[in-house]
């Protein structure tokens, strides 16, 4: 570079008003210029007295540049003086043969979503439970009182398995609740339950390994899969849960399964007991690995509850999953798994190189609101909440469209999912009604194969009655074609 166009380059003036420093300016524009290769390797800057000079700046200004560029490997000094270093330049933005095109994971394609909207307060959207109803005064209280005591101790790492004093409650809330049989060393405590899938598919499968999903089923769970490069296979659900063929297990043996037993996601069906004791048979004979997923069955409203599969039988080939998204609130990010006996010393050092031990106060806060008795008040409460907006969901969308509309689910959990003609596109139909503020889902987006039933998956949880009874009267006007 001449002299005068390095003279130009580094006396432009500099804003003595601007939101940057003089000091942070003159350090960008050198920056700049070297990285666009204004300034080329081996170009002598001028000394910094002179410099401070000619900008009317003072030399410690140009000097605390000199000694940041040299930090950044920008600037060379010896005795001759600075010069700038030897290094690659970053292209032109006006080099026209830069191609735009990003090279990702063919697994980006497959994960594709088919939510159309991840905003959780819009009315309809399932799995969101009614956040105006959480007792935040008592779990403020639960935060508090683990503060108080132990601010410092929770600051730092814990066990990467899990709060102990979290996982003795929820082993002993557990099998009450859901007559589940574990030991708190067998619970591992992880940030929601999708990470619970991740793990079991990174820990107890390889690569082409073939993983059974319900059909229609959850999409978190084939997202787990596809990231483990498992060869994911679909199994059709009937009225009586999964409902796997002896021909599956001869031809397309898996080395996982997921399911939802207790209350399948979406249809809401539940798994038979001659079906569970079946599929553990059948698991223990091709050395399958049964991760249950039993997200949301603390909602039961009619009869006693559903125990877990995982408690029928010892020992079992099942990882039970769960979390507290929505039996308290998604942002909590707490969920769990409990291993069989068999895995935990085997899995146990892997584990310990995978996790952290972090929201160690959450999780502190989250054993006192189980052992306090606030947790289960809660579920009773919102079990009265949700059955009292799962009626009056039924009688909107039988009033608007009759005594037989077709609805699936509703002796569990937080949604009910509605029938639409095979002519109907949900996808579209769920576009239009996210435009009106309510976002269900679409049925058909919970299918892997080619055949799929359209409907919506109508989420009553966080959903009040007066939004209920608008969402209704909007989707009617929609399918009318108005």
């Amino acid at each position: 570079m001449s002299d005068i166009k390095l003279h130009r380059l580094l006396l432009a003036p500099l804003e003595t008003n601007g939101e940057q420093t003089l000091q942070q300016q003159l350090f960008q524009r050198i920056r700049q210029a070297i990285l666009t290769g204004k300034l080329a390797a081996g170009t002598r800057l001028p000394a910094t007295r002179q410099l401070a000079q000619d900008l009317a700046v003072s030399r410690n200004t140009v000097i605390a540049v000199w000694a940041q560029l040299q930090a950044e490997g920008f600037l060379l000094s010896d005795r001759q003086g600075s010069r700038i270093s030897n290094m690659a330049q970053l292209p032109q933005e006006n080099q026209s043969h830069i191609s735009d095109e990003i090279t990702l994971s063919p697994r980006i394609a497959e994960l594709r979503s088919s939510h159309r909207s991840f905003i959780q307060e819009m009315a309809l959207r399932p799995g969101v439970p009614s956040l105006a109803h959480f007792p935040l005064a008592q779990w403020r209280r639960a935060l508090n009182r683990v503060m108080l005591h132990q601010p410092q101790q929770l600051l730092g790492y814990g066990d990467p398995l899990g709060e102990r004093t979290l996982r003795e409650a929820l082993a002993q809330h557990l099998a009450l609740a859901r007559g589940v049989r574990c030991t708190p060393e067998q619970i591992v405590i992880t940030e929601g339950a999708q990470q619970a899938l991740t793990l079991c598919v990174a820990l107890l499968s390889s690569p082409g390994d073939i993983g059974w999903v319900e059909e229609p089923g959850y999409r978190g769970a084939k997202a787990a899969m596809r990231l483990g490069d498992m060869r994911i296979e679909p199994v059709a659900v009937d009225a009586q849960g999964l409902a796997p063929q002896p021909q599956d297990w001869q031809q397309r043996a898996p080395r996982l399964i997921y399911t939802t037993p207790t209350h399948q996601y979406p249809t809401g069906v539940i798994m038979s007991a001659p079906r569970r004791l079946a599929l553990l048979a059948a698991a223990r004979q091709q050395q399958t690995w049964i991760i249950e997923d039993d997200y949301d069955s603390d909602f039961r409203y009619s009869g006693e509850p559903i125990a877990a599969m995982q408690g029928m039988t010892q020992p079992t080939p099942v990882i039970y999953v769960g979390s507290f998204s929505k039996t308290l609130f998604p942002a909590l990010r707490l969920g769990f798994m409990v291993l069989p006996p068999q895995l935990v010393a085997p899995l146990r050092p892997a584990l310990h190189e995978l996790l952290r031990g972090g929201n160690r106060p959450e999780q502190q806060a989250l054993a006192l609101f189980l052992l306090s008795g606030d947790f289960s008040r809660h579920l009773s409460k919102m079990r009265r909440l949700y059955r009292q907006r799962q009626t009056s969901l039924r009688q909107a969308l039988q009033q608007t469209f009759g005594a037989q509309v077709p609805l699936l689910g509703g002796e569990c959990g937080m949604h009910l999912v509605l029938s639409l003609a095979a002519d109907q596109n949900d996808m579209r139909l769920v576009d239009r009604l996210i435009q009106s503020g309510y976002a269900p889902g679409a049925l058909s987006g919970f299918y892997s194969g080619e055949q799929k039933q359209q409907g919506l998956v109508l989420g009553y949880g966080n959903t009040s009655t007066s939004q209920i009874t608008a969402g209704v009267a909007q989707l009617a006007r929609l399918l009318r074609g108005n």
